[in-house]
């Protein structure tokens, strides 16, 4: 299984990468939303760790131009963002779940 880890912070970043990787995924990382965005619209991924405060391009941003291009894989929000306006916003734009740091 192949996972995209998009996520500004470095740290957090590697922490998800290790993890994901020791647990036998391929995981790759973008760390802001343009190249979030470009990744995914040019690598298939099987599952992507979405982080919404990116730079360049926010996260619900990229998700909505995925999914408005049919790129169908899953989603996972993972954000300090936790009201619940904030929660309805990721789901509507097309994730499959979100959590919060």
């Amino acid at each position: 299984m192949r996972i995209l880890v998009v996520e500004d912070d470095p740290a957090l970043a590697g922490q998800l990468r290790h993890a994901l990787s020791a647990a036998g995924y391929v995981v790759d990382h973008a760390g802001d939303g343009a190249d979030a965005h470009y990744k995914g619209d040019v690598e298939t991924y099987d599952a992507v760790v979405l982080d919404l405060g990116l730079p360049v391009m926010d996260g619900l941003t990229v998700l909505r131009k995925w999914r408005d291009a049919g790129r169908d894989m899953s989603v996972l929000i993972l954000t300090a963002r936790d009201n619940w306006h904030e929660k309805v916003n990721g789901m509507d734009a097309g994730a499959d779940d979100y959590l919060t740091k």
